[in-house]
Parts: structure tokens; sequence; C-alpha cells
């Protein structure tokens, strides 16, 4: 197989459901672009909260119930990132769509942590020919980290969070990462933590203005320097 492969990336969300649409969007990108593998992707740009209004347990799965403001747009088979973790949308019940999280999911992400009440960022894939606002995130959790220190800051905060480095994630400076899916920049980069910056704007419509010192969130790091990590590792 020859030339270089392209795992970005696209799950097929058109405006209006206009699925004929998305597929000549798919043909061109695929006759340009041989090598490019279509999959969810996401962005990191939170479009609103939703509210986890039940929870229901079948075997090691766990169904939730959410409500949002998204849900009047939203249709069965659905990709979402949830605290940056992608579900499918399993059924639809007028104010409230369902998901289902394995038990995998639940021990590796803080989707376990979910009770009734708990908010949660929500952020559909992204458009095909949508505009690329936060950076690549697939809505894959590496794993999760602890926040260690909250500072505000002249109307912004400071976040730290330290993780478990052993398992071989890595952040740098000024280098991108996902937190509970929010696309962000991260800085005091060292081998166990990072810090961010969060601006009002951030606080206010994600669900950072609920994290609290020793809450775990979601970490998914840069796809890009994952890979070149195990090229050059």
């Amino acid at each position: 197989m020859q030339g270089p492969y392209l795992f970005l990336i696209f799950s097929i969300s058109t405006p209006h459901g206009n699925i004929s649409n998305a597929n000549r969007w798919q043909a061109a990108l695929l006759r340009f672009t041989p090598n490019l593998y279509l999959a969810a992707m996401f962005t990191g740009i939170i479009e609103t909260l939703g509210t986890v209004e039940d929870l229901a347990q079948e075997g090691s799965n766990t169904h939730f119930g959410i409500t949002s403001s998204l849900v009047p747009e939203l249709k069965v088979d659905q990709s979402i990132a949830h605290n940056g973790v992608c579900l499918t949308v399993t059924r639809i019940d007028e104010d409230i769509y369902w998901v289902t999280a394995i038990k995998e999911t639940l021990t590796k992400s803080n989707l376990g942590d979910l009770r009734i009440g708990s908010k949660v960022n929500l952020e559909r894939c992204m458009l095909i020919n949508g505009r690329f606002d936060g950076h690549i995130v697939q809505g894959h959790v590496d794993q999760t980290g602890r926040c260690v220190a909250i500072k505000e800051e002249n109307g912004s905060w400071v976040f730290d969070f330290e993780y478990d480095s052993s398992i071989g994630n890595v952040t740098v400076e000024k280098g991108s990462i996902a937190i509970n899916g929010v696309s962000l920049t991260c800085y005091n980069s060292r081998d166990n933590g990072f810090s961010v910056a969060i601006i009002p704007y951030t606080y206010e419509h994600t669900n950072f203005h609920a994290v609290k010192v020793g809450d775990v969130v979601n970490l998914e790091f840069d796809i890009i320097g994952k890979y070149v990590k195990k090229l050059v590792g």
C-alpha cells in the first residue's frame, strides 16, 4: 500500500439530515484523497450542557437518559461526545435522549461517576464541511486525571491537573489536550501533569464551573502527538 494514510475522521453528519449532500462530500473526498478514512471526529468545541435525568442498569452496561437543547435536532444512531466520550444515541423519548456506556467506558472515564442531575459537556460530531475551531478529538478517552488545584486570576481560572504518566501519555508546552471533551492548551507541562487557563465563557458554558479540587476528569491526549511518540519511541 502506497502513500501516507490520514486516519481522521469524520462521522457523516449534515444539517437537516441531508444524507445525499453528505454522500456527495464523502465521494468527492475519497476521489481526491483515496487514503482518507472516515470515522467519527470532534473538535473539542462544546455546543451545550446536558443534564442526566435518568439512569438504568442492564447487566454491566449503564443507560443514560439526558435532556439538552439539542434533543429536537438529534436522531437515533447519531454520535455525540459526552464529557469527551463518543456515544451513540439509541432512543429518543420526547425531550430525553438515551445513550449506553459499556463497563470499560464506565471504568476508564468519569462517566461511571455520573448521577442524576450531573451536567455533561456535549458536542455532536463535526460536519464534514464545518469549521475546524478546536483540534482533532476522537472521542476516545485515553485515561482520567485529577484536579489538584484551582486558582482564580483576575476573572479567569487556572486549573492544575495530574495523571498517571506510567501509561505513556505525554503533554507538551502549548500543545493541545481535551479535558471532559473541551479543547484546551497545556502549559506548565511536566511528566505527570499540566495546567490550563479557562476564560469566563468556557467556565460558564461547560461543566468546568462544577469541577472541584479532587474531581476526576476525562483526558484525551493529542492524536498527532501520540502517533509521533509511537514513531520515535
